[in-house]
């Protein structure tokens, strides 16, 4: 039977690879569950959510999933898949950033479709980032990076848009006191500024707010008026006996409630509500606290269920952080039902001495949270490693069936994410590899060295790097001052991708021109490449550069920018399909301008200390795929 499913699944991607063109990963025999490689560097934590979107617009127009995630050296990024085009986008948002793996971005589809992504330093500096797609559902397409300013900690946005107040963002985060909070924010106007107009606030008080108490949240929406939160008394590290509680907030009355719809304060107006581990807490809001077992407890998702009931993933840890246990827990209209998953073994990472409950982690189906995903350690021929196991729990409260789904792996698979499609197709992405700190530093400086993986198949454009090559040239080594100039054949589009090595770069950092346009890197300690059209020039939000001074810095989130290390050396692409002009920086989508009727026809090069190898020249557009990969066919202009 398994053989008959895996022939039958590689008859589908064949039959998907003639009637697409795209070419799609291969099934691994050794494992019925596909899976791909959405990039090799990249992490996230489980609190800043939502770390993936998809968004299928009821016009059909729009058919699009979005995965955010930081890599080592401060790069945060995202990857779109068009399921419409078969295409994936890799994006850089922001390049030198904290490398820490708290500062994953979040996404909100806003109302006129275009995406918006947030971002943050972990808990050190009193704002946030944030960047809008210009075109609806097209996060290649990103403007310029905003700021918007709070007085307050900042780590962890949720961003919701509710059906009852759709001229509104209320966003949720670890801000004023380390605790949850929330405030309203206006939509990105013209300019993509946006403002905060109800907020920031509070949401509850633990321990009397004692020093070092931070409860840790996850917050889900029904969409229309309620947010809900689940939260602990503080982070399960510094106490034994760590409850977990849930309350929502009805946006209309600003009243924060338990689940029976007690009222508990009203944000912003009353005294907050204080949170305790006490007997006489749990005597006087019974229906706030989920779960008082005397352990450890932490959360990994929660998410509402058909009938708008909370469901959650919970995790207890017992009091010596060795052993950690994977729980079910729902909301069945009358009482917290609590189901027993599975041992998970202890923290999952390769460090004995830190974050000992760090767990593999676990995720929600979002169409039947009856559905829970974990990761789980699993004896196999590559040795012990977290697998991705399914669990089904009933509707009674007993575990239906455990199903694992990867084998075999060479590195650990944790911190799965199930995404929430329009259709229940099975959709997870999860981060695989070792582990060693959630930050960069001179203590740890392999960081999180993760790469993020899926059971999508992915689709892959086919590469034919021959196709439309006019020329090929090495100039070699150039000087300031002096520019070799390129005839090339009249094109309407093109590609130009080329290798540059920058010694020192002229005043105005001019690298070349083409197509009446220049393209150049602003010199300085923090280099940016710029466009420039006529009078306009349009500067990338991204430095020239990493975050890898970090590996040589304290450990700690202390509010520090250090200078970048400049990159010498880059891969650039410049593409252009008669409509829009991108470039490429080492492979990922830098800046992109709306621009009519270019056309190529000689290329300035040079005028820096340095080198050009490998210049490449095509009529056409490449596609990402085709710039990854990298040209490799020799010859001359």
């Amino acid at each position: 039977m398994r053989k008959i499913f895996i022939q039958i699944m590689f008859c589908m991607l064949q039959l998907a690879t003639y009637l697409t063109g795209q070419n799609y990963p291969a099934i691994n025999h050794n494992n019925l569950f596909p899976v791909s490689t959405i990039t090799e560097e990249g992490a996230w934590c489980w609190f800043a959510d939502p770390r993936v979107i998809h968004y299928e617009n009821e016009s059909g127009t729009i058919n699009s999933t979005y995965i955010g995630y930081i890599d080592v050296h401060g790069y945060i990024k995202a990857t779109q898949i068009d399921h419409l085009k078969n295409r994936t986008s890799e994006v850089m948002i922001r390049s030198c950033f904290q490398p820490d793996d708290h500062n994953n971005p979040t996404f909100l589809v806003l109302p006129d479709e275009r995406i918006m992504i947030f971002y943050s330093r972990h808990t050190d500096e009193p704002c946030f980032y944030y960047r809008v797609s210009q075109t609806p559902g097209d996060i290649t397409t990103l403007g310029k990076e905003r700021k918007l300013d709070t007085e307050h900690n900042t780590t962890y946005p949720s961003p919701f848009i509710l059906s009852d107040d759709p001229d509104h963002i209320y966003l949720c985060w670890r801000g004023i006191g380390w605790h949850p909070t929330v405030a309203r924010l206006t939509i990105p106007d013209e300019k993509d500024n946006v403002a905060f107009d109800w907020g920031p606030y509070q949401l509850i008080r633990s321990l009397k707010g004692a020093g070092g108490v931070r409860p840790y949240a996850k917050y889900a929406s029904n969409g229309k008026d309620k947010i809900y939160l689940a939260y602990t008394t503080t982070h399960p590290d510094n106490q034994a006996e760590n409850w977990i509680y849930l309350n929502y907030l009805d946006i209309h009355t600003k009243a924060l409630k338990d689940i029976t719809g007690n009222g508990l304060s009203v944000i912003g107006e009353t005294q907050l509500h204080e949170v305790d581990t006490t007997p006489a807490y749990k005597e006087k809001y019974p229906d706030a606290v989920v779960d008082d077992t005397p352990l450890r407890n932490w959360i990994c998702e929660l998410t509402l269920d058909h009938d708008e009931n909370p469901v959650m993933a919970t995790v207890s840890i017992s009091h010596d952080k060795t052993s950690h246990d994977y729980y079910h827990v729902r909301w069945t209209g009358n009482e917290w039902q609590k189901t027993f998953l599975s041992h998970a073994g202890g923290h999952f990472h390769q460090t004995p001495d830190i974050e000992k409950c760090y767990s593999g982690g676990m995720t929600l189906d979002k169409h039947n949270p009856q559905i829970v995903y974990g990761s789980v350690p699993v004896e196999g021929n590559q040795g012990k490693k977290y697998e991705l196991k399914k669990f089904i729990v009933g509707t009674d409260g007993k575990l239906i069936s455990t199903e694992q789904l990867t084998r075999h792996s060479p590195k650990n698979n944790v911190r799965p994410f199930a995404i929430a499609k329009k259709t229940a197709d099975l959709s997870l992405v999860w981060m695989q590899g070792d582990y060693y700190d959630w930050i960069v530093s001179s203590v740890r400086p392999q960081g999180f060295p993760t790469a993020i993986k899926t059971n999508m198949l992915l689709p892959q454009d086919n590469i034919d790097l021959k196709k439309g090559l006019k020329c090929q040239n090495r100039i070699g080594k150039v000087t300031a001052g002096k520019k070799t100039k390129l005839k090339t054949p009249k094109s309407g589009t093109f590609t130009i991708a080329v290798t540059l090595s920058l010694d020192s770069l002229a005043e105005n950092g001019e690298l070349l021109n083409f197509a009446g346009l220049s393209y150049g890197i602003y010199p300085g300690e923090m280099p940016k490449p710029y466009i420039r059209s006529g009078e306009t020039t349009h500067i990338s939000t991204n430095v020239l550069g990493n975050s890898d001074t970090w590996q040589h810095k304290n450990r700690g989130t202390d509010g520090q920018w250090y200078l970048p290390e400049i990159t010498q050396s880059f891969h650039l692409a410049i593409s252009y399909d008669g409509q829009r002009l991108r470039t490429y920086i080492n492979g990922l989508t830098d800046q992109i301008l709306a621009i009519d009727r270019l056309s190529l026809s000689d290329i300035h090069i040079g005028g820096f200390d340095g080198a050009v190898e490998n210049l490449k020249i095509y009529d056409r557009a490449l596609s990402q795929d085709e710039i990854k990969a990298g040209a490799e066919v020799l010859g001359d202009c």
